[in-house]
């Protein structure tokens, strides 16, 4: 269906998540990973935190949003996607950055699983110190 029509892209991150997002001219249909967001999503708070560009720039009921997303946890990936979304957002209209940047969706949440060092058990928990 969306094969050959114009559309604007954004890539979104968050943690360790990666969405590809990509919006068309439409009705406000919200597709991820080829599933309506309402299957996709569970909670109402994320399908909240994924209309919150549109929201913000009252653009609701004016785009279809197909995304493709990959790694992290559900909330990690609804963060990746407004972020996407957001980045897309721009490239329809540049006028909208301040209203974007203002709500805090043009920055990237940098907060990752620290990695886990040799000789500690976790990222930074040391084993059990024993005096004998």
């Amino acid at each position: 269906m969306y094969d050959s029509k114009p559309y604007f892209y954004g890539t979104g991150r968050r943690k360790s998540s990666v969405a590809r997002v990509r919006v068309y001219n439409g009705t406000g249909n919200i597709t991820i990973n080829d599933r309506d967001i309402d299957d996709y999503f569970g909670l109402e708070t994320l399908k909240l935190i994924v209309r919150q560009p549109m929201a913000a720039t009252e653009t609701l009921g004016k785009f279809d949003i197909v995304c493709r997303v990959a790694g992290g946890g559900v909330t990690g990936q609804a963060g990746a996607i407004r972020h996407g979304l957001s980045r897309a957002l721009l490239q329809y209209d540049a006028e909208l950055r301040p209203i974007l940047k203002k709500a805090g969706f043009l920055t990237r949440d940098p907060r990752m699983k620290e990695r886990k060092k040799y000789g500690l058990k976790g990222a930074r928990r040391a084993p059990q110190f024993s005096k004998r």
